[in-house]
């Protein structure tokens, strides 16, 4: 069986008609029309700057600028926000309807398109694209290692990393769509991207046509969810661990090599190119990339293949190669991502603390032994790589973390997290959802997509175990024709 489709009553909306937003205060949005009227003295562009036109194969390019609030509330200080905007050659002056594209993560920004390919060549025959850097990421006032550090104590970060969530995203692509005058637009949110876009279903769907999802229904109940999420997701990492080495059964041998070579190293590891350390544990976490996404197995198994420098002078030391550990961090890219791991809970909460929720989960006892690599070794069975999980000794053991270690423990105990979706909201929604729900998604788990989805008024669900989570990625033209095809009542074809 290649693919389940489930399908629902699709809820249909004027095309034609512009919404007025009539927001409570709670939610209202940030204009910058009305920022502009209460200031004359600042410019449009000081909102607003576009670039010129420049092309890559077969697509044409510019990019925008945008002077936001970093606290919609507040608006006393501003950052800056980036998009890209794209169309198809010839089609600079068209007047085609706007899709927004939000990418996943948390942390990550959008891709940088070097030719027409994949979703975004499919997107461009009927729409102007705009790829948003959600704030924090790419050319959006990014926030690395060195940038962070300006800030003299972790508390006066902690406050400022608290703007970085989903509802600070929508109220920017607001903003973004208020600026370009654009009607309401569609939006597709790929992972994170997708829980961004039921935040903005939730607050503002006067600014929604129609919303696409790919592997991105979030949890949407009260408090943290993030121990619910974690323990579904264990339950899908080992499963996916059950897959990988029936495939490649000599890599149990393998791993169980390296494990014993990295727990007799002095400090129980090894140092890695950046500064690092590499432990067992930190081995375990490859299962991040390598389980979830397509051809992770093959890229993790050709990745063990070359752990070891060869012996070229009989007698001299077993020795891990350059090239291995260098993958290893490459793999994580938390040196230049590490939004990802600072705020990766916090996504997760609404008016609770996350607790370091992952490291509570792993440490049951259910998990404890299956995860446990010493144990593993010993009793000779495989050892289990981790899935999209952090734990606080990352914050000791990965270079580019360790001046984050103690916003990240403060972070964690966060209590008083906004809302980021409002049932209520979902359950009266008028806006067309199209969602790709992945079977054997790692990071999305099923079940709690499927319970979302329950919520949200006139969804069509298209349930596949044809992709993983990286459908989009990995064949993003089937994805979005079967999800456009769906918002016009058609059934997606196997």
């Amino acid at each position: 069986m290649r693919a389940l489709i489930v399908t629902g009553t699709p809820l249909l909306i004027n095309p034609f008609l512009r919404f007025t937003i009539r927001l409570t205060a709670k939610h209202r949005t940030y204009s910058p029309r009305a920022a502009m009227a209460s200031s004359p003295a600042a410019p449009v562009s000081d909102l607003h700057t576009i670039g010129e036109w420049y092309s890559v194969p077969d697509l044409r390019l510019r990019d925008h600028r945008f002077r936001v609030p970093l606290d919609y509330s507040a608006r006393e200080t501003t950052i800056s926000v980036f998009a890209r905007e794209v169309v198809g050659v010839g089609k600079e002056e068209h007047a085609l309807p706007y899709l927004l594209f939000l990418q996943g993560g948390p942390g990550f920004e959008s891709p940088r398109p070097a030719e027409a390919s994949g979703w975004i060549k499919k997107a461009c025959e009927g729409y102007r694209v705009i790829l948003l850097d959600q704030r924090g990421t790419g050319l959006s006032t990014p926030l690395t290692v060195s940038s962070l550090s300006q800030f003299d104590t972790p508390k006066k970060t902690v406050e400022y990393l608290k703007n970085f969530r989903a509802d600070n995203i929508v109220r920017d692509a607001e903003f973004i769509r208020e600026c370009l005058d654009a009607w309401p637009w569609t939006v597709l949110g790929q992972s994170y991207g997708g829980f961004c876009a039921v935040t903005y279903l939730s607050f503002f769907p006067q600014g929604l046509k129609h919303v696409l999802l790919t592997g991105g229904l979030p949890p949407i109940g009260q408090g943290c969810t993030a121990d619910s999420v974690y323990r579904a997701c264990f339950e899908q990492v080992v499963s996916q661990n059950e897959k990988y080495y029936k495939r490649f059964p000599q890599d149990i041998e393998v791993v169980h090599e390296l494990v014993k070579y990295l727990s007799e190293s002095e400090g129980g590891g090894v140092p890695l190119p950046s500064g690092g350390i590499l432990s067992p544990k930190g081995l375990q976490c490859l299962g991040l990339v390598g389980l979830g996404s397509g051809g992770g197995f093959e890229r993790l198994h050709f990745m063990l293949e070359r752990i070891w420098d060869p012996i070229l002078v009989p007698g001299a030391k077993k020795k891990i190669s350059y090239s291995f550990l260098k993958a290893f961090e490459s793999w994580m890219e938390f040196d230049s991502n590490p939004l990802y791991a600072v705020l990766h809970e916090s996504i997760y909460c609404q008016g609770a603390s996350s607790k370091w929720s992952a490291h509570k989960v792993r440490s049951e006892p259910q998990y404890e032994s299956l995860f446990d690599p010493f144990r593993a070794v010993k009793e000779n069975r495989p050892v289990y790589f981790t899935g999209e999980t952090i734990f606080p000794w990352m914050f000791d053991e990965i270079s580019a973390l360790r001046p984050l270690k103690e916003v990240a423990h403060m972070l964690s105990e966060v209590e008083d997290w906004p809302p980021l979706y409002d049932i209520n909201a979902l359950n009266n929604n008028q806006v067309p959802v199209a969602a790709a729900v992945y079977y054997e998604d790692m990071y999305v788990n099923f079940k709690l997509a499927m319970e979302t989805a329950s919520k949200i008024a006139g969804i069509r669900l298209w349930v596949t175990n044809e992709y993983m989570h990286s459908g989009l990625r990995d064949s993003g033209s089937h994805v979005f024709d079967q999800l456009m095809s769906m918002l016009h009542g058609r059934k997606p074809q196997i």
